[in-house]
């Protein structure tokens, strides 16, 4: 993935697409192809706490400037500043910007002499790379301004005391991380008022200030010559290995992980390293976060990415244990929602019947009679609970075997964004969603049940009664199904393809009812959240959080959702190959090598919300994967 001048040197365009690295346990490095820095959340080093949600951005920015032989000093770095000011505006000297492998490159030209950046993440660990190296020219100085900080990823630190302790080849900030480099000189300047326009746009506070620590610095006489720059969290007495090694390494890394998917498709291996950044490793064992950079963990969007993170990329073992960590979670017969928030809530109906659906995939897909033997209890206890009814009027009803939820203030299925803590799409009632999901989960424990040696005829009578009554009533009179049964809802909306697409789908193929869902909400990155002529449509998702939330599933496009409506029209025997052109061409739109969480419902579909989203990435590639092969 590259590119050149034209982009990297306007804003508009290099300022609105973002690179990620990520470390394997929450944490990343992130920025903009131009390098500007335009969300709170761009920095080299931002550094995971106790959970993936818990993040603290530590190194924010290494400043190249370059002496030239004549004495000329050119400053190769990108801010914008509360006043408007651009300065200064190394992103005009670009002539290059690549993706190699997910990696970052930038080139940045002035007449004959030429620098490149290359940076990574050593997986595993909160450590970031960066190399500089001499192309062309030379001998030239080079200073690197490190701006620093250490503060909650969501907050802003304006100019006080930060402490900076001098050692060895660096410094160590605040005590959570070090620096270290060639030709350490501390300054202790702080630069007041640093934009980020993207939380302008956003309705946020746009503004920082930001430390600026000391300065590295090297002479590079010819070409290949380099200057390397470390920073790193946790133990900080443990000296990293220098940096253009761990590049090289994390290079193997990444070829290695790509290798073992035995695929052509080039954007096969670029959605294979987007799905590499979610699974994470934490304290309590593999987790999913659940999209970059603000999420942290969220049990639906894990269980609904599992396939494509897990099955599909063969971390079977990862999975394994996954599943079981989760399984020792369950409270109630539910799975909790997230701790995002700082505490954990419970308040989704559909997440634990998505962690039904994952299990039985992973014990289809591995043979692993021994797990469904494990967690068997553990889903008789979630069938159990259920029945006799658990948090928010989760319940089924007896009358039809369907299940019904909802409860005042709560918005209980994926389609949950509150205002003023008022449900957008409540949803409450009969949702065909959350009702495919318990007809799947219905078999998928009758499956579990035989395969672990049980008895499933009690959960198999349950499933004809629930089915049948899910065939009988769920139909509209429009040709689609309703959304939402008692009281009845016929709004056209997205969640109705689970009722085709899930394994052990309710429905029967219905090509007719596919194609007027996809007449009605289909565009090129997904489907829309509802029908564009419902009143209720909102075409961007833009402006304020309320603005956004309003808009959130009220017309706004998920790429997640190609996966459902894929499967259900490869179940229905129609053809899907062309069907994720616009998921390719979307790569290089937004965040780069990954799927965006949403986009506008109108054309031209502009990219919103995280620009790297679990479930967009795990199910595009699950699907891209079947058309494939």
């Amino acid at each position: 993935m590259r590119f050149g001048t034209q982009i990297c040197g306007d804003l508009s365009l290099g300022g609105q697409r973002e690179w990620l690295v990520a470390d394997g346990r929450g944490g990343y490095a992130m920025g903009t192809v131009s390098g500007l820095r335009t969300r709170r959340y761009h920095a080299l080093l931002v550094v995971p706490g106790d959970t993936p949600a818990t993040r603290h951005v530590g190194l924010a920015a290494l400043d190249p400037v370059l002496r030239l032989p004549g004495g000329e000093i050119v400053r190769l770095g990108s801010h914008e500043w509360a006043d408007g000011a651009l300065d200064p505006r190394g992103h005009a000297l670009l002539e290059e910007f690549t993706l190699v492998g997910g990696l970052p490159r930038w080139r940045w030209r002035i007449g004959a002499t030429v620098l490149e950046r290359e940076l990574a993440v050593r997986h595993g660990t909160s450590c970031v790379a960066v190399v500089h190296r001499l192309v062309s020219g030379g001998p030239v100085e080079l200073e690197l301004e490190a701006l620093c900080t250490w503060r909650d990823q969501h907050g802003e630190r304006g100019a006080g005391h930060l402490d900076v302790r001098e050692v060895a080849g660096g410094a160590v900030v605040e005590g959570a991380y070090r620096l270290r480099g060639p030709g350490w000189r501390p300054d202790g300047t702080w630069l007041r008022g640093v934009h980020h326009r993207m939380e302008a746009a956003r309705g946020y506070v746009p503004n920082e200030d930001l430390l600026l620590a000391g300065r590295f610095g090297g002479v590079l006489t010819a070409p290949g010559d380099t200057v390397e720059v470390v920073a790193w969290a946790g133990d900080l007495s443990a000296e990293p290995a220098p940096a253009a090694e761990l590049v090289a390494a994390e290079h193997r890394r990444r070829r290695e992980l790509v290798a073992a998917l035995g695929s052509a498709d080039p954007d096969v291996a670029t959605l294979a390293l987007a799905a590499d950044a979610f699974v994470v490793r934490t304290a309590h064992g593999p987790d999913v976060v659940a999209g970059y950079p603000w999420f942290g963990a969220w049990s639906r969007d894990t269980m609904t990415s599992y396939e494509g993170l897990f099955l599909v990329t063969g971390r079977h073992e990862q999975g394994r244990d996954l599943l079981r960590g989760y399984a020792a979670t369950l409270s109630e017969g539910m799975l909790a929602n997230t701790a995002d928030g700082g505490t954990v809530g419970h308040n989704t109906a559909d997440a634990t019947l998505w962690f039904l659906h994952a299990i039985d995939r992973h014990v289809q897909a591995t043979g692993d009679d021994d797990l469904a033997a494990e967690l068997v209890p553990a889903l008789d206890g979630v069938l159990a609970a259920h029945l006799r009814g658990t948090r928010y009027g989760i319940k089924v009803d007896e009358s039809d075997g369907l299940l019904v939820q909802g409860a005042d203030g709560e918005a209980l299925t994926w389609m949950d964004a509150r205002v003023g803590g008022v449900p957008v799409t409540q949803r409450a009632g009969k949702a065909v969603d959350v009702n495919a999901l318990w007809c799947n989960g219905l078999a998928a424990l009758a499956k579990l049940r035989e395969r672990a040696g049980v008895s499933s005829d009690d959960v198999r009578r349950r499933l004809a009664v629930t089915a049948a009554a899910f065939r009988r009533r769920f139909p509209a009179p429009q040709g689609w199904l309703y959304d939402v049964l008692d009281p009845d809802d016929a709004a056209l909306r997205p969640n109705q393809l689970l009722a085709w697409s899930l394994p052990y789908a309710p429905m029967e193929p219905d090509p007719a009812a596919l194609r007027r869902i996809g007449d009605a909400l289909l565009t090129p990155l997904g489907p829309r959240s509802l029908d564009p002529d419902d009143p209720a449509y909102r075409a961007h998702h833009s402006g304020t959080m309320a603005d956004r939330d309003r808009a959130y599933h009220q017309g706004t496009v998920w790429p997640w959702l190609m996966g459902p409506y894929a499967q259900a029209l490869r179940n229905a025997s129609l053809p899907i190959d062309d069907l994720l052109a616009g998921m390719r061409a979307h790569l290089g739109d937004y965040g780069l090598g990954s799927i965006s969480e949403t986009a506008d419902g109108a054309p031209p579909h502009a990219a919103t919300g995280c620009p790297s989203q679990a479930w967009s990435v795990a199910e595009n590639l699950r699907i891209l994967l079947i058309s494939t092969h």
